[in-house]
């Protein structure tokens, strides 16, 4: 059970970044790509009634992590405890700025907040990115299974370890560009004319910033954490989820400009492989131990009793009926471009 529920986590996380990806990075590029106030009206109209509802996959993410594992949620969630404030700050200005731009017809108000939205969206990606760096290199967790990192120590990342050291702010960096090509992907599908033609343009320099970040990661996360290679070594089939992450890097430089539908779904196969690729990569670790890796906390040192675990796969596999069938119904609701004429309050 404890297999089944880290897979599950998984999933859900992948969920959210792929969905909640595209409005993040449709808000780090939306200055570069929009030249005018309505132009970027129209790109907030593309996510416009999408981008609360992504945000629900992290949320059922955290309280399936509660449930499941709440050794985890526990460690976690009171070693993180700084970064997760400023993250729930960050996602509070993005909402507010997607609220408030349309509140008040004035230039000097409507600037404000474009500005804000697209600051908030790049800090976001990278803290996010930070954050799963630090999962990948390990903490310094003590034998109670506790941990407590500052903002930084002497950004390296051996113990003591900080929350930004030169492996997190680079697992940053890529989740920046990476989402950054997701939103342009995002907006060249859903918009039109000079906005989509400039997002398309943009993607493509993006792209090789995407690429020699991925490789660099992929480099330090392999020499940094020992377990990704030993799960590849023992399961020769993991190989399939960064041959995904590849496969769909390359699909969406081969089909930009183009297709504007698949070079968006090539774009989430690329965030997909790897994040799938880090979880494969970790199992059976949830957090690891940066110091001495049987302090490591696992599925099976953090996860609830078996009985629990099975009547809520149950419910949780009611609810993901539910979830899915609304999705369905909001994107299918929203299909076509987003035009300017529509009566959307942004």
């Amino acid at each position: 059970m404890g297999t089944v529920w880290f897979c599950l986590i998984a999933f859900m996380l992948t969920v959210y970044v792929v969905l909640d990806g595209f409005d993040i990075g449709a808000g780090i590029v939306h200055l570069a790509v929009a030249r005018t106030a309505e132009e970027r009206r129209t790109i907030l109209r593309s996510i416009g009634p999408v981008w609360d509802a992504n945000e629900v996959w992290l949320i059922a993410a955290g309280g399936t992590l509660y449930l499941a594992f709440p050794g985890l949620y526990a460690s976690s969630f009171s070693g993180f405890y700084l970064p997760l404030i400023m993250v729930l700050w960050l996602l509070i200005l993005r909402g507010i700025s997607v609220e408030f731009r349309s509140s008040f017809a004035h230039p000097v108000w409507i600037a404000f907040w474009d500005g804000i939205f697209a600051l908030s969206s790049v800090l976001l990606a990278v803290f996010f990115g930070v954050a799963l760096g630090n999962v990948v290199r390990g903490v310094a967790l003590d034998p109670a299974q506790r941990f407590f990192e500052p903002l930084w120590t002497n950004f390296r990342p051996e113990v003591p370890t900080g929350i930004l050291d030169w492996y997190t702010v680079l697992v940053g960096l890529l989740a920046l560009v990476a989402l950054a090509v997701h939103g342009c992907a995002w907006i060249a599908f859903r918009t039109d004319g000079e906005t989509a033609a400039r997002a398309g343009r943009l993607l493509r320099r993006l792209w090789w910033g995407v690429v020699v970040l991925t490789v660099l990661v992929t480099w330090f996360s392999w020499d940094l954490q020992p377990q990704i290679t030993h799960n590849l070594h023992s399961y020769p089939w993991g190989w399939i989820l960064p041959a995904l992450a590849i496969g769909g890097l390359v699909l969406t430089w081969r089909w930009s400009g183009r297709r504007p539908l698949a070079t968006f779904l090539a774009s989430a196969a690329y965030l997909a492989g790897m994040l799938a690729s880090v979880a494969f990569g970790l199992y059976p670790y949830v957090l690891p131990a940066r110091s001495d890796p049987s302090l490591s906390l696992s599925i099976e040192n953090t996860r609830a009793p078996d009985a629990g675990l099975r009547l809520a796969l149950a419910w949780w596999a009611v609810g993901m009926v539910l979830v899915a069938f609304y999705f369905w119904m909001l994107y299918r609701r929203m299909a076509g471009r987003a035009g300017h004429d529509e009566s959307h309050g942004y």
